[in-house]
């Protein structure tokens, strides 16, 4: 946790409370943080800085905030559509997209998407939310990004994609396109990522006739979630 995150709601003037678990330990097990410290905080949706621990117990911790004048780092200029993954893979890839920037991320059934996925105590929006503040916390972001689902591919096609490639570079991620991923592009682009074995043909066929660019990462297959973060990295 390089930053302490906070919700507007745990901040009441200069002083800030925090009462879950999960903070507390790391704070006095990783940090091993005592009264008088100085820590790197930030506010959900604001500016980041210092603020010195005041009190810390089981129960409490209490910060005095200095001046939150830090905005939080760009995002990436990108909306990531990805085929929604295994649950376990799918918490790893949400807080590594969320700590690298991705803004926009939309959840979609593909024809090798297992249906059991989409019951997944994964999904639940409390279990979605605590992903992306772990990867916020380790980026040191106060952003959060946003996530859709899309339970159907065909209605996503229908009603979403437009929008979705709206003012977009369309670029879809698939084993055997002929180009290889372009590296460190300027504009805004949907990344379209499909499941471990890849979208059907019908699906690559679709998203191409809207204008999407296929393109690969080379005759390795690899994990999404490695996958997803090698993607990123060589197009930004």
């Amino acid at each position: 946790m390089n930053l302490i995150l906070l919700d507007p709601s745990e901040v009441n003037g200069q002083r800030a409370h925090l009462t879950d678990t999960r903070r507390l330990t790391h704070l006095r097990d990783v940090h091993r943080a005592q009264p008088g410290d100085q820590l790197s905080v930030g506010v959900q949706g604001g500016n980041m800085g210092k603020a010195e621990l005041v009190e810390l117990s089981d129960s409490v911790a209490t910060f005095h905030l200095g001046p939150l004048e830090t905005p939080p780092p760009p995002p990436l200029p990108v909306h990531l559509v990805l085929a929604l993954p295994r649950p376990r893979m799918l918490a790893r890839t949400l807080e590594h997209v969320t700590a690298l920037g991705v803004k926009q991320i939309t959840l979609l059934h593909t024809q090798r998407v297992e249906k059991s996925y989409w019951q997944s105590p994964e999904l639940r929006p409390e279990k979605v939310h605590q992903h992306l503040l772990l990867g916020l916390e380790q980026a040191r972001d106060t952003q959060l990004p946003q996530v859709t689902l899309c339970k159907g591919f065909r209605p996503f096609l229908e009603d979403r994609l437009n929008g979705v490639l709206h003012e977009r570079r369309g670029l879809v991620a698939h084993p055997g396109m002929p180009d290889a991923c372009p590296r460190g592009i300027d504009e805004p682009c949907a990344l379209f990522v499909g499941p471990e074995g890849g979208f059907i043909e019908w699906e690559v066929e679709q998203l191409l006739a809207t204008g999407c660019e296929g393109m690969h990462l080379g005759p390795r297959i690899l994990r999404v979630e490695t996958a997803v973060t090698a993607l990123l990295a060589r197009l930004f």
